[in-house]
């Protein structure tokens, strides 16, 4: 019997199985730059070139999954988001690590290892020093911006409230760095904080402030949010985005929205069923706006929020407790979308689901839309969340190819908070070069490698760069 050939652990070829993957990563997706359309980058950290004084700072400050994760293998709050002290905090993440095996942290970890600092040591309690002292020495002459370049990253969208005065967007387009840096308009707490009006009412007065429109009422509202969205597209903004639970099937009702608006005002809290009527207002606005200015809508749809009480009293929101919902999705999508369309304001559009049982019907949905002269005006965007898998991105791209249109797809993003999560978009063009390489091996496809690396090239970059209008000369070639 013979024992296949083993492949080493995260070798220059891992998860390609084939010749043809092989010459499309390395010769085609590797050499590639890359533009991150979504991510929760602090822009300060970029405009400002900071620096990390460790590798707790760089790697367990803003993440949700590390800390997710931590808290599974049984640790404190303190060594996870306290103020315990760095290198017990990392000693916590290096233990958590040899029980992730197959979880994608674990390749994560170990790509953003041997990528951002050349160390090629399985982490773990044995090597936690030895890797702590490393990265430190090197992260001592390390800033944000040499990290960007170092990954040729061209531009990077990062996600901004509109009460933000993208002071920090100004800085850094003013040192003409080599990584672009544009804002993604988020107005989520326009309608998502309705529920607390102090804390409403606190980000109404800072979107008045920036704005200098005084809200207090629908109107008003949708005037600063338009004011708000001129700013972000003087700034570069390509696109709006938004985090819902789902989109409600049920029509437009702006009289009860301006109700709610004055209710909010006045101090007292708007119910659920409040909020979605408010939701529709802010949502179809943006969706107008984006049209108006052949920019991109990006709907993030199926997360139920903060549902540990501990967690939310004790750390606050977006701290690792959330969880994909089961909620009905389809009929209100299409009626928004469909909405959207029947009026003359369907933008370009980018969907996103987190539960996977809803991949089929994002795919069809995004299908089912379609304008003369725009390729794949709706589509269907790469695995989210708890789906930012090597199987969900495998599924993503079989999915797509087999009920949609996978050529112009626009391909990978972070959606992170660290920085050093660049080494994902690696990950998604390896999974994609293997699965043209297996269409190849399996006479699916002709072997063409012109054509192959032509797909691959604009998977990885061409696609976004036309999809979301960006500068001609962001890349020198799509």
């Amino acid at each position: 019997m013979t024992t296949p050939p083993t492949t080493t652990f995260l070798g220059d070829d891992f998860l390609l199985p084939n010749a043809v993957a092989q010459h499309l990563f390395h010769e085609v997706a590797a050499p590639t730059p890359i533009i991150d359309v979504h991510n929760h980058l602090p822009p300060t950290d970029i405009a400002d070139d900071r620096t990390w004084a460790t590798l707790t700072e760089v790697w367990l400050g803003d993440d949700h999954y590390k800390w997710r994760a931590m808290r599974q293998a049984g640790f404190a709050e303190e060594l996870i988001t306290g103020d315990a002290d760095p290198w017990d905090r990392f000693a916590a993440w290096a233990a958590t690590v040899p029980r992730l095996i197959g979880n994608p942290l674990y390749v994560w970890t170990h790509l953003e290892l041997r990528r951002a600092f050349g160390i090629d040591l399985v982490l773990g309690p044995a090597t936690a020093a030895e890797i702590w002292d490393e990265a430190n020495r090197q992260l001592a002459a390390t800033s944000a911006q040499q990290l960007l370049r170092h990954f040729d990253v061209a531009l990077v969208a990062t996600t901004d409230d509109p009460a933000d005065d993208l002071a920090a967007h100004a800085r850094h387009r003013a040192t003409s760095p080599a990584t672009a840096m544009v804002p993604t308009f988020r107005p989520d707490a326009a309608h998502a904080a309705l529920g607390d009006p102090t804390a409403w009412n606190d980000w109404a007065d800072r979107l008045g402030a920036t704005t200098g429109t005084r809200v207090d009422d629908l109107a008003s509202l949708l005037d600063a949010l338009t004011v708000s969205f001129r700013r972000f597209a003087d700034a570069g903004c390509r696109a709006s985005d938004h985090g819902l639970a789902h989109l409600p099937d049920r029509s437009r009702e702006p009289e009860r929205a301006d109700r709610v608006i004055r209710s909010a005002r006045d101090g007292r809290a708007a119910t659920d069923d409040q909020r979605e009527v408010v939701l529709l207002e802010v949502v179809s606005l943006a969706a107008r706006l984006a049209a108006g200015d052949d920019a991109v809508l990006q709907l993030h749809l199926g997360p139920v929020r903060n549902v540990s009480p501990r967690l939310l009293g004790l750390v606050g929101r977006d701290a690792g407790a959330d969880v994909m919902g089961d909620e009905q999705q389809a009929c209100g999508l299409a009626r928004f979308l469909g909405d959207l369309e029947a009026e003359g304001s369907l933008p370009r559009t980018v969907l996103y689901n987190l539960n996977p049982a809803d991949n089929a019907l994002f795919v069809a949905m995004a299908g089912a839309f379609a304008r003369p002269g725009v390729e794949s005006l709706v589509q269907w965007g790469v695995p989210w969340w708890f789906n930012d898998h090597e199987a969900g991105m495998r599924h993503q791209l079989d999915e797509l190819a087999q009920v949609g249109m996978l050529a112009t797809f626009v391909g990978m993003l972070t959606d992170s908070r660290s920085i050093l999560s660049m080494t994902r978009h690696e990950l998604f063009r390896r999974v994609l070069c293997a699965k043209l390489g297996d269409d190849v091996a399996a006479g699916r496809v002709p072997d063409d490698r012109d054509w192959l690396a032509s797909v691959v090239r604009a998977i990885s970059v061409g696609d976004a760069h036309r999809f979301y209008g960006l500068p001609a000369d962001l890349i020198a070639a799509t």
